[in-house]
């Protein structure tokens, strides 16, 4: 167990915090069900017709459109292709859409694709208090069994808001970066797990009893390793981040829905999921100002489609490249400077869309970084890109990770002259404190897929997410998500 945290003590402070009773092995007697969970279950059973504040709903419609333009740009990568292909052999009853194809296959197969195809690289969004990628599963398990279930624009908005609120609640809980490090445990793949789970119960309608055995369900499917750091395909990373989790959430919402009983209270009693996980935070956080702060308004959204680490780098290169004119042979030196543990991510990665020295070298040489750029593997040996790589530096600055999760980075460009060119950059466009508009949200979408389906298609999926209230049947999205 990390940090010298022990079963004893998970389960007196869980106990402690909660107040719930331990269920009983000898007399058999059931425990009753703790605070915690009836206070969870009880939010996740009403959030489809609870009515979601104005500037919520626009923020959910912003995390939609953009999940669903990961996964049609990520149908043209190694990782979406192969989900599709996947797909498309395992078959299963045709109810709902695989995104960038032609397939119908059932929900469970669609959510594992789909969310595959939203991970296919680092298109999708964050969210930096609970180490997680929220939208790359949620969104799709939504969609996946609100197809199966013909649930309208309002409840799919509803249903993702409540993947967003309970998924990243859960790693916030165990402790997000930290707990990874020590546990092993992949952060994103738990709270995507439950973080789909919601979403999917949501739109299945489960009640306040189903959502409790959901919950259940789900804590038995709760897995992932972060051992996704050594993938260099990003096809396991993009299973562990969005296929995975979507897949086990759907399943969990579709067998209560179909009538399968669990455990009444996996969050207390003998060989509940908190003395198995052993959270680093009082478990409380759970629920903590569940209705009051909706977890999707602190999700950030990429400006850049590339790792989240990078970010930082990007804007404080544009701001440079804006303000100070000069051209690429004139530099002799770029020193960037990020958190540590952060840079150990992005440090001269063999992927393109991860690799920081290669991404800057692209910026330099290109003014910016698009999508295609991005993921152009043969410019990573572009002898343009080549030199002006070999003038970048990394600094793992640990001054910087005492600030995270705050993104903070430093980009100091030093002139064959000697001039200094410098940039720092405190809130990353696209984050809760510098976030990027709706036409910015638009204006990335079209980028992502108008390549792949067309401008008329692409304006009007557009156009229905910003209006996803007035649409009757999710079913509507199929035509405008697939190829012709």
């Amino acid at each position: 167990m990390p940090l010298g945290i022990t079963r004893r003590r998970v389960l007196k402070t869980t106990l402690g915090a909660i107040g719930t009773t331990v269920f009983n092995p000898i007399s058999g007697a059931a425990a009753p069900i703790s605070q915690l969970m009836t206070k969870l279950s009880a939010y996740m059973a009403e959030a489809a017709n609870r009515k979601l504040p104005d500037a919520v709903a626009e923020k959910a419609k912003h995390m939609i459109l953009d999940t669903l333009a990961a996964m049609i740009s990520g149908s043209e990568l190694p990782p979406g292709r192969f989900a599709i292909q996947f797909a498309r052999a395992y078959g299963g009853e045709k109810v709902s859409t695989v995104a960038g194809s032609n397939v119908v296959v059932g929900p469970i197969e669609a959510a594992l694709a789909n969310g595959m195809l939203a991970h296919s690289d680092e298109t999708d969004d964050t969210h930096p208090p609970s180490q997680s990628h929220p939208g790359a599963s949620v969104v799709p398990s939504a969609l996946a069994v609100g197809e199966k279930f013909g649930i309208d624009g309002t409840r799919m908005l509803r249903s993702v808001v409540l993947g967003y609120d309970v998924g990243p609640r859960v790693t916030a809980t165990l402790g997000k970066l930290q707990y990874m490090v020590a546990s092993h445990r992949s952060t994103h793949a738990l709270s995507g797990t439950f973080g789909s789970a919601a979403a999917a119960a949501c739109a299945a309608g489960l009640n306040q009893q189903q959502m409790r055995w959901l919950l259940s369900y789900t804590a038995q499917q709760a897995s992932g390793l972060a051992s996704w750091q050594r993938d260099t395909e990003h096809v396991e990373k993009a299973f562990d981040f969005g296929g995975m989790p979507a897949r086990n959430g759907v399943t969990s919402a579709l067998l209560v829905q179909a009538g399968g009983s669990a455990v009444d209270d996996i969050l207390s009693g003998a060989d509940n999921f908190l003395q198995a996980f052993a959270p680093m935070n009082d478990p409380s956080m759970l629920i903590d100002k569940l209705g009051e702060r909706y977890e999707i308004t602190r999700t950030n959204v990429k400006k850049w489609t590339v790792g989240a680490p990078i970010q930082a780098p990007l804007d404080a290169l544009e701001n440079i490249l804006k303000r100070d004119r000069f051209d690429v042979d004139q530099v002799k030196q770029v020193v960037v400077r990020v958190a540590a543990d952060e840079a150990t991510i992005v440090d001269n990665r063999e992927i393109p869309d991860i690799s920081l020295q290669h991404l800057v070298a692209v910026m330099l040489v290109d003014k910016t970084v698009t999508f295609k750029t991005a993921h152009e593997e043969a410019r990573m040996k572009d002898p343009a890109v080549l030199r002006q790589r070999a003038k970048v530096q990394l600094i793992h600055d640990e001054a910087l990770e005492k600030l995270m999760p705050k993104r903070v980075a430093i980009v100091e460009i030093t002139l064959n002259d000697g001039k200094l060119l410098t940039d720092r950059v405190e809130a990353v466009r696209g984050t809760s404190e510098n976030p990027m508009t709706r036409a910015e949200i638009i204006a990335k979408a079209r980028d992502l897929i108008v390549p792949v389906l067309g401008l008329s298609k692409c304006q009007k999926l557009i156009d229905t997410i910003m209006t996803l209230e007035t649409v009757k049947t999710i079913r509507d999205l199929r035509p405008l998500l697939q190829r012709g």
